[in-house]
């Protein structure tokens, strides 16, 4: 009788082995990497940039944003749906949302019947934060005392709203392929009276990993990252921007400072600084990846605030995640269906390329250096 057939274990086994003596390459051979703070896994397939794209493309977005519109209800002086008029502001401007997905008032929906249809009771605030008094403008385009405002602000709301709250959530959809409907700079403010379920995972691993280690999870990490320098973007005294190596989107990245910070209020001024300053360069190597406004969804996670502030919220570390969509270029995105859907998340760059190539670009916004190069042709 044949090997296989006489004995299927040792076959098996001597597959396996032979599977094991050939030499991975993240870049060439499918795998799967665990994420540790929300304790879940990603299936890392970069052969798959091989093949051809058939699928859809995005337009490009040549369209002109005038710098102010009385129509848009974002800028300085307009009328919002509510009728309420906007100041004339210079600087950043916080207003309640027209249109809140959480009210602080409504009513508990009450005890359920069955436990397979349960409802409890969600209330909040949610409101809108305007960076600049431009609508032609985006964070890397704004300088870095402008950005510094920004965080300043992020901070103020955060610790007011979280007088009130366990959570504060600080969010940025930029561009239409990620929902905003209006290319004004502009961020999201929602306080809830519950922990979302991504902070749900992320509490429960950072508390697991304090535990087990008796340091923080994204200090550790942080530590490990400096070492290996593979997935590295920018760093700098207070701060640093990685392509975590759990890394879902193509070019997601994670922003951590350096030391143990619990929250945006506990930022000391010179880190405020140094924020403001690695935002600046991390956003403008996104416009000049594609050399477009450069799209993505991104937020801040910190420790739970409100009533909870007073517990012990050690284990917690700081960070903000970015999440853009785009892929090969500026038309074609990373759809998340399908297999993403309906088994795991799948990625088809390691995050190494994808680091590497955010690495390789320059910091100065590739709008700001055409401008230079047509005002030197023209001299």
């Amino acid at each position: 009788m044949s090997r296989s057939g006489s004995d299927p274990e040792q076959h098996q086994r001597t597959s396996e082995v032979d599977r094991t003596s050939a030499a991975f390459r993240s870049s060439e051979h499918q795998h799967i990497r665990y994420n540790p703070l929300q304790d879940e896994w990603v299936l890392v397939s970069a052969h798959r940039m091989k093949r051809p794209w058939q699928g859809q493309v995005e337009p490009l977005l040549l369209k002109t944003v005038p710098r102010h519109d009385p129509l848009n209800p974002l800028c300085p002086g307009a009328t919002r749906a509510n009728g309420e008029v906007n100041p004339h502001y210079e600087g950043t401007f916080l207003f309640d949302n027209d249109f809140p997905a959480l009210q602080p008032d409504a009513p508990n929906p009450g005890p359920s019947d069955h436990p397979l249809f349960r409802a409890e009771a969600a209330r909040g605030v949610c409101k809108v934060m305007c960076f600049h008094p431009w609508s032609d403008v985006t964070l890397p385009l704004m300088s870095v005392p402008e950005i510094r405002a920004v965080i300043d602000s992020w901070a103020s709301v955060t610790e007011e709203l979280g007088a009130q709250y366990p959570w504060v959530q600080i969010f940025e959809n930029k561009g239409a392929m990620m929902g905003c409907s209006n290319p004004h700079p502009h961020c999201q403010v929602w306080a809830s009276s519950f922990l979302p379920d991504v902070v749900q995972r992320e509490e429960r691993s950072q508390q697991s990993y304090h535990s087990q280690h008796g340091e923080p999870l994204l200090i550790e990490y942080s530590r490990q990252e400096l070492l290996r320098k593979e997935r590295l973007v920018l760093t700098s005294e207070h701060w640093l921007v990685l392509v975590p190596f759990w890394a879902v989107w193509p070019f997601q990245t994670l922003l951590l400072p350096r030391r143990h910070v619990r929250r945006l209020p506990e930022l000391t001024p010179a880190e405020r600084d140094d924020l403001a300053s690695i935002m600046k360069k991390l956003l403008t190597k996104y416009d000049n990846l594609f050399e477009t406004s450069f799209p993505y969804s991104m937020g801040w996670h910190g420790a739970p605030t409100g009533s909870e502030a007073g517990a012990n919220w050690d284990h917690w570390q700081l960070h903000a995640h970015y999440y853009p969509p785009l892929l090969r270029s500026a038309t074609v995105r990373k759809f998340m269906v399908g297999y993403e859907m309906l088994a795991q998340a799948q990625r088809d760059l390691t995050p190494e390329q994808a680091a590497e190539r955010l690495r390789a670009l320059p910091e100065v916004h590739y709008c700001l250096g055409q401008k230079d190069r047509e005002t030197t042709a023209i001299a």
